[in-house]
């Protein structure tokens, strides 16, 4: 009697090479760091970004989705968005800060690990619209164009120590706050769409191209803002509703005898 033919066991290729080239400019951009080029270490990061975007969907249109991917994809990213753009920050600015700085690093980095556990712990128990604290590759985003971007104006690192110490610890915070981010996941890519998103689309392609240190950073340094104007929002909104609910339990005076 045959022996039933076991599985073969490996991985799919061609989303994990996207996982690896994302992990490969996080690297770079460590070592750009260290060897002064951080222009180039912003932009790294910036790219990694991008592939770290397309992993996930080629997977998905591929139906190579796998266990095995969504690890890797996680370390990747502790990498590309964890340590590269804390040590970025450290080598530019934080360093002159004695042990100021690299605990401000570290806190980044600290916050950065606990924001990718949480949401691998999360998947498919929370609104798939929104995430829960700011995405790690939004936080690198703002962390890393703030570098990009001072130097740009041809600022000087010494002098905004404090300010780049302000911007890591607050970019780390924000991941592991409970602030809601809209995560732009229901977008159908594959369905039609009105012709003015068309527009809107080659319009921040072209703005990219013309200035990519000054509207990535205000971009992204907006969308993180924008947790927190949603977040005020929606208290606001729910005191209303409680303040609404007990006026209409309130009793009605006129009716008493």
């Amino acid at each position: 009697m045959e022996q039933p033919v076991k599985p073969r066991r490996g991985i799919y290729l061609l989303p994990n090479l996207f996982t690896t080239s994302a992990l490969f400019a996080g690297f770079y951009a460590i070592v750009s760091a260290m060897d002064g080029r951080f222009e180039s270490a912003a932009a790294a990061v910036f790219i990694a970004m991008v592939l770290d975007g397309l992993d996930g969907r080629v997977a998905r249109l591929t139906n190579t989705q796998s266990e095995f991917g969504a690890q890797y994809d996680s370390l990747a990213d502790m990498v590309s968005f964890g340590v590269a753009p804390a040590l970025v920050m450290y080598e530019w600015a934080l360093s002159d800060l004695g042990r100021y700085g690299w605990v401000a690093a570290f806190v980044y980095t600290a916050c950065a690990a606990l924001r990718l556990a949480r949401f691998n712990t999360q998947i498919g128990s929370v609104d798939k619209r929104f995430f829960v604290g700011l995405a790690s590759p939004a936080a690198a985003a703002v962390v890393v164009g703030f570098v990009w971007i001072a130097g740009d104006f041809g600022m000087e690192p010494r002098k905004l120590a404090w300010v780049a110490w302000a911007v890591t610890v607050a970019a780390g915070l924000l991941m592991v706050s409970n602030m809601r981010y809209y995560s732009f996941k229901t977008i159908d890519f594959k369905g039609k769409v009105p012709f003015f998103f068309l527009l809107v689309a080659v319009l921040i392609f072209v703005l990219v191209t013309i200035d990519p240190p000054k509207v990535l950073f205000v971009v992204f340094a907006g969308y993180a803002i924008s947790g927190l104007v949603t977040t005020v929002w929606m208290l606001m909104r729910r005191r209303r509703q409680v303040l609404a609910g007990e006026e209409t339990e309130k009793p009605d005076d006129s009716s008493a005898t």
